[in-house]
């Protein structure tokens, strides 16, 4: 979540919004399109020429191969440059655990409160 709010430079925060863009416009536009081509197909089988149809099935075939190609090289850039983001933004949180061998006297002379621990915390 810390990334998709700041992924990095300016124009990489550009290309990601301009590729969710044009996922979300060009998923349902290919679908459609490849819906109707194979339709398409189809009826040319039943009623006429086998050359339409088989035209048809290769104009889907090549739709969804650019489609699918344009969704991994978009997917591969991008987490390319989470794991970059990743690797150069890492937050680490010490915690330093009290001494178990200090008496719980001792802990009041000076001053020491004991510390309450949540079951969510991992010390480091």
């Amino acid at each position: 979540l810390q990334w998709l709010r700041n992924p990095g430079p300016q124009h990489e925060k550009r290309t990601l919004f301009g590729d969710v863009v044009c996922f979300l416009f060009i998923t349902p536009l290919a679908t459609v399109s490849g819906w109707l081509c194979l339709r398409g197909a189809v009826d040319h089988l039943h009623f006429s020429s086998r050359l339409e149809a088989v035209g048809l099935i290769a104009l889907t075939v090549a739709l969804f191969t650019i489609y699918l190609f344009w969704t991994l090289v978009s997917f591969r850039y991008h987490c390319r440059l989470y794991h970059e983001w990743r690797r150069n933004n890492q937050r680490v949180v010490l915690l330093v655990p009290k001494p178990a061998t200090v008496p719980s006297t001792q802990q009041s002379l000076l001053g020491l409160q004991p510390l309450k621990r949540s079951s969510k915390e991992t010390i480091v």
